[in-house]
């Protein structure tokens, strides 16, 4: 086990060549030229105008303005990088005149409809049966987003079934097959508001099976849940070998969430009965690997003892007559409390496609990664290029007429058939087009694989929500873990715990931009035979 967690710890520690560059920051930095002005509300201030491009290096030793303490925040870089000639741009509408126009009638003076809290994207995730559907579920009638008689109706069905404790969930669990299986097969989606902030609650599978779209709900979000059962024996094999407790932990950190609250939930079951010592033996046991992989435990990491199905420990404090050992903040309080994401808006807009249905018009789903859209704009399918107009918005199914970075919306388009448009392509601005391409250089380092791999190798991978088949075409060098330094003469395979450089062909054209560029669309998961293999980030795109 020793072995084990040295090996860990040193493939987590070499992620990357620079110290900590793979921990994601909310500022992503973006080279592109920004507009020097933006859309602002009265009560919003106006963004600064452009700075000159600067070395990212001295740029994440800054400490922020106006700051007190940068380690409470949950970006570290906060400048933007951008390019020399911002100054020389004007407003959204001059755009050069090559790309297409945005029609200025479509542009209201009116003040716009649009959500005035800030957007937090949370993702459940952890072993099968731990309850992160009955927690989703026990927060929204606990919010009053779910109202009483709905929940009667759902607890009367399920004890029609004989399934009592599993009526929370079907809140969230809302197709037939989930609910008579009690699984969660697709990434369920709710959400509720608290004075400041709107959540948008990701309820991710659990199963192995699932992992892939597990992998999507934890592309789009910002902070990630990891629930783990108390109960005795359950704990153990959702976190030993084969249980999906370390991949869903590991996942989320190689998809960019930075804050992780882990909930000891079941609490309240006859094995445990609001026990310090289990909860400590839960804590004292996971604490290790995820400090391994690169969680702070000062800053980014909080452990609550919780009880999804009777719903203590979530909105308000738990009794001190029943858990008089923790004191802390409940749930829901503490993650309103945290501090404000750093939102880029002032990039050109792109949102990767989660999902799309056919709904009186073509509808797509997603997570808005940079920039503002409005309605009437003319935005670009990528990587097919198409034009498509926005007909309609919601954010949170409330239609608004103008969104930005960090919220999860659903557009309506105008110029393109449902069937033309598949999860992991990318909404994007028409004038600055995300860029495409189908072989990239990238750095991998391998997690898991008994055999060796060399160039033909192919698995499936993982980048923001697209999963496509890749090729290994060249093993470039191998990069030493404790220096950096690379390897003068080309590998002829790469093995477990190895950290490679290599030149990856995908079979399709995919969007993707260098990790440096752009965080969110560069790192990616590597999968083989329903296990993740490796992580890796894009240094450069070639074709």
């Amino acid at each position: 086990m020793a072995q084990q967690d040295s090996d860990m710890n040193t493939s987590f520690s070499t992620l990357n060549v620079n110290a900590m560059e793979f921990v994601p920051n909310f500022g992503s930095t973006f080279c592109t030229p920004t507009p020097t002005k933006m859309n602002t509300d009265e009560n919003e201030e106006a963004i600064p105008a452009p700075v000159a491009a600067i070395p990212t290096e001295t740029i994440a030793d800054k400490t922020p303005e106006n700051e007190s303490d940068p380690l409470d925040s949950w970006d570290v870089e906060e400048e933007p990088v951008s390019t020399p000639d911002d100054d020389e741009l004007g407003d959204l509408e001059e755009v050069e005149e090559g790309a297409i126009k945005i029609a200025k009638k479509k542009m209201p003076k009116v003040e716009e409809n649009k959500s005035k809290k800030e957007h937090v994207n949370v993702v459940f995730i952890g072993h099968v049966d731990a309850g992160k559907s009955t927690i989703g579920g026990q927060i929204m009638s606990l919010t009053g987003m779910v109202d009483k008689r709905t929940l009667e109706k759902y607890e009367r069905e399920a004890r029609e079934k004989s399934r009592e404790s599993w009526y929370l969930s079907w809140a969230l669990d809302t197709n037939q097959e989930e609910r008579d299986k009690g699984k969660t097969v697709e990434v369920g989606r709710a959400y509720f508001e608290t004075e400041r902030k709107h959540f948008t609650i990701l309820d991710a599978p659990g199963h192995k099976s699932f992992v892939p779209n597990m992998i999507g709900g934890a592309a789009q979000a910002d902070l990630a849940v990891l629930v783990l059962s108390a109960r005795k024996g359950e704990f153990e094999t959702g976190f030993d070998r084969g249980g999906q407790t370390r991949e869903h932990a590991m996942l989320a950190k190689t998809a960019g969430v930075k804050h992780l609250v882990v909930l000891v939930n079941k609490m309240d079951d006859p094995t445990v009965n609001w026990d310090e010592n289990r909860f400590n033996e839960c804590r004292d046991k996971i604490l290790p690997y995820l400090k391994k992989l690169g969680f702070n435990p000062a800053k980014d990491l909080t452990f609550m003892p919780v009880s999804g199905l009777n719903g203590l420990g979530l909105k308000d404090q738990i009794d001190e007559s029943i858990c008089p050992w923790y004191r802390g903040e409940a749930f829901i309080p503490f993650i309103d409390d945290l501090p404000s994401l750093n939102r880029k808006l002032e990039g050109p807009f792109i949102m990767p496609i989660v999902d799309k249905y056919k709904d009186m018009g073509t509808v797509v789903m997603g997570k808005v990664e940079s920039g503002c859209a409005r309605k009437g704009q003319n935005l670009l399918v990528m990587p097919n290029r198409t034009q498509v107009s926005v007909d309609q918005l919601w954010s949170d199914d409330e239609e608004v007429t103008a969104v930005s970075g960090g919220e999860n919306i659903k557009i309506k388009l105008k110029g393109i058939e449902e069937e033309d448009v598949s999860p992991g392509f990318v909404l994007c601005d028409a004038s600055q087009p995300i860029k495409t391409g189908k072989k990239f250089d990238a750095q991998v380092v391998i997690l898991e694989h008994k055999s060796i791999i060399c160039a033909g190798y192919s698995a499936v991978m993982h980048i923001h929500c697209a999963a496509e088949e890749i090729t290994v075409n060249a093993l470039i060098c191998l990069v030493d873990k404790k220096t950096g330094e690379k390897s003068k003469t080309r590998p002829r395979f790469v093995k477990q715990d190895q950290v490679a450089i290599m030149r990856i062909e995908c079979s399709g054209l995919i969007c993707l931009e260098q990790f440096k560029l752009f965080p969110q669309m560069g790192r990616f998961t590597l999968r083989d035979e329903n296990k993740t293999i490796a992580i890796g980030k894009v240094l450069k795109v070639i074709e």
